[in-house]
């Protein structure tokens, strides 16, 4: 039998601290290893397979597109991409667009539209107001984004552009503004910062300060999208809109998307100022219209917030018996676990030990993302196991 952890320090880029199991088949809430060991799966792909493993919807769409058009160009138009395009129009207070391969190209994309619309609208502005802690993606841009000093250490001197202050934090934000500023970019939850949930208060004073000072409102809704936070999109849980928003991670089930998104009157993008190979191709986009339809129909975002309630009652359960849990925090099918050591890592290896794959973003902190389709049975065995890991 092939050792695949030994091939893969050979042949792979040592970027990943993988945990030591080898993943072969999954369905549902559960994958099987190369042993045929069986675990219940609260990370799905990082928040990625949103509908569960191999849903047959997902399966289905892939099957049957595969079969028809795999990827053609941007040359020419494609049903799959307009279909796509037309649900997330019908389902959001978006007017337009843009198809990506990830979520840090949707956000290159919105930085895109940002200058653009900073170099059209605001006498050439070009500064972003990024948050501390968040997570934007891998890219050069992105890390700047990324409001996370050790993840920028080593790839200075980054873009210029990116100013990086604290959550929650609105007087930040508007000490941060100047004459060079076009846009503020936040996730409504920080999800890689810790599942950190703003205040209500705070998501309305960023949207007005935007407004009245003419600037962009970007969500980063890559995590809390597609009904992770028990609403179709993040920022409907404080009752705000953004100018422009970006997507991936669960708009496909597992397959690799990308989108971002604007109100018409910020579409100020024009031909030969954007564009991509494989973003918006046709089995990309199959599956994405699957997906959002089963999520809308379905109504995934009210089975969410029933799901999570449970999920979110247990760990507060969990809570008033253990003093190493200092708290329990986040929205939906979006949660984390903070413990009063940094023994995160060890709490994994022992859930791993027992059949159960969690998420650990922090010495102290567990993050819990399963798909949206897992059962109030499933999340009891999952509680289960981890107080029996702790």
């Amino acid at each position: 039998m092939t050792d695949w952890r030994e091939l893969e320090s050979r042949v792979y880029m040592g970027v990943f601290r993988r945990t030591p199991l080898v993943i072969v088949r999954g369905e549902g809430s559960r994958v099987w290893d190369e042993d045929g060991r069986s675990y219940l799966d609260l990370v799905a792909g990082w928040a990625v397979n949103s509908l569960g493993h191999c849903h047959p919807v997902v399966v289905e769409a892939i099957r049957e597109q595969a079969g028809i058009l795999i990827q053609t160009s941007n040359q020419y138009y494609t049903v799959p991409q307009l279909e796509l395009a037309q649900l997330l129009v019908d389902n959001s207070p978006m007017d337009r667009v843009f198809f990506a391969n990830s979520g840090a190209e949707a956000n290159e994309g919105a930085m895109k539209l940002a200058r653009k619309y900073g170099k059209t609208r605001l006498n050439g502005a070009y500064e972003v107001i990024t948050t501390l802690k968040s997570f934007h993606g891998r890219t050069l841009a992105m890390v700047a984004a990324t409001g996370k000093p050790a993840y920028q250490r080593d790839f200075v001197p980054l873009p210029p552009g990116f100013v990086n202050v604290p959550y929650n934090d609105i007087s930040a934000i508007k000490q941060a503004t100047t004459d060079k500023t076009c846009a503020v970019m936040l996730e409504p939850i920080q999800g890689e910062g810790g599942v950190n949930v703003p205040d209500q208060a705070y998501m309305e004073e960023v949207r007005a300060w935007c407004t009245e000072r003419g600037l962009l409102l970007i969500l980063d809704e890559i995590q809390t999208g597609v009904a992770r936070t028990g609403t179709l999109w993040g920022f409907q849980q404080f009752g705000i809109e953004p100018d422009v928003m970006t997507l991936a991670k669960g708009l496909a089930g597992g397959v690799p998307i990308g989108a971002f998104m604007c109100k018409e009157e910020f579409s100020v993008l024009e031909p030969g100022d954007h564009g991509s190979t494989f973003g918006g191709n046709p089995l990309a986009c199959a599956a994405g219209a699957a997906v959002m339809r089963f999520v809308v129909e379905n109504d995934l975002a009210g089975r969410v917030r029933k799901v999570g309630s449970h999920l979110m009652e247990g760990l507060l359960g969990m809570k008033a018996r253990r003093s190493d849990i200092v708290d329990v925090r986040g929205r939906g099918l979006l949660v984390a676990v903070e413990l009063s050591e940094e023994k995160a890592p060890q709490v994994l290896s022992r859930c791993l030990e027992r059949g159960l794959l969690v998420n650990s973003v922090s010495p102290t902190i567990l993050r819990l993302m399963p798909a949206l389709t897992i059962t109030e049975a499933e999340i009891d065995e999952a509680l289960e196991i981890l107080e029996s890991a702790l």
